[in-house]
């Protein structure tokens, strides 16, 4: 009885202690890891007097302390393993965004290089053709010859591909008779390349011509050499921005 009497004391004197101290430490330790170790405490005071008496109190109370100081140590690893197992995550999807990134990057600036090679390409053979470029035509007559067809659909190619080209055609025709027939034959030489174009799917609003018979010799001296390349129609390609390739 004089025992029972001691522990149940002892038990009051132990409670009141520890929750004088719990008062005084709450600025420095947070709200979980103190009820966890109060009730640790406690648990730990109430089975050590039972078991031992007094002193199986002292020891079921620090027991119990370090048990519930334990709980919330663990509880506080699970916490930090679930944020670190998410900021893992995120950070593997930042990196496959990166990486996804990086490929797109590469893949555009190869595209842009092939651009400019193609952009180049074009810009050098419309260069060429905007020199200037003859569909030469027999004596007296204004049908096209096949060799001079093929270098016509290539000009319609290119016009196809590029819709900001136009055409400026102009027709001549040699100094051999009168004036007023080599201004016909020019004109219906100039129709004929204009029609065989229109016919490859170039809009005639595309397509300039003039014609001006035998007016302008490409040399002063006549001859029978003279008079093959002035029997002529000269296609000169442009833009209608007055820039080539534009697009």
């Amino acid at each position: 009885m004089k025992k029972q009497t001691i522990a149940i004391a002892l038990i009051a004197t132990l409670s009141l202690s520890n929750m004088a101290v719990a008062a005084s430490q709450n600025a420095d330790i947070e709200e979980r890891e103190h009820t966890e170790e109060l009730v640790g405490l406690s648990s730990g005071l109430v089975f050590g007097a039972v078991v031992g008496g007094p002193v199986g109190a002292f020891i079921g109370a620090f027991t119990g302390s370090l048990i519930g100081k334990s709980v919330g140590d663990d509880s506080e690893i699970a916490a930090q393993q679930a944020k670190i197992s998410e900021q893992s995550s995120t950070i593997t999807a930042m990196e496959r965004n990166n990486q996804s990134l990086q490929e797109m990057t590469q893949a555009y600036n190869e595209a842009q290089v092939q651009l400019a090679q193609i952009k180049a390409t074009q810009q050098q053979v419309l260069d060429e053709l905007s020199m200037g470029m003859n569909v030469q035509f027999k004596t007296g007559s204004s049908h096209i010859e096949p060799i001079f067809k093929q270098q016509l659909d290539n000009v319609a190619y290119m016009m196809n591909v590029s819709p900001e080209l136009t055409l400026d055609l102009t027709g001549y025709a040699d100094r051999r008779g009168d004036s007023s027939y080599n201004q016909v034959l020019s004109e219906q030489r100039l129709l004929e390349v204009t029609n065989y174009l229109t016919a490859q799917g170039i809009d005639a609003s595309r397509l300039q011509g003039q014609a001006y018979g035998a007016t302008a010799p490409l040399h002063q001296e006549q001859n029978f050499e003279n008079d093959f390349f002035d029997r002529r129609v000269t296609l000169k390609l442009g833009a209608k921005h007055g820039e080539l390739a534009s697009n």
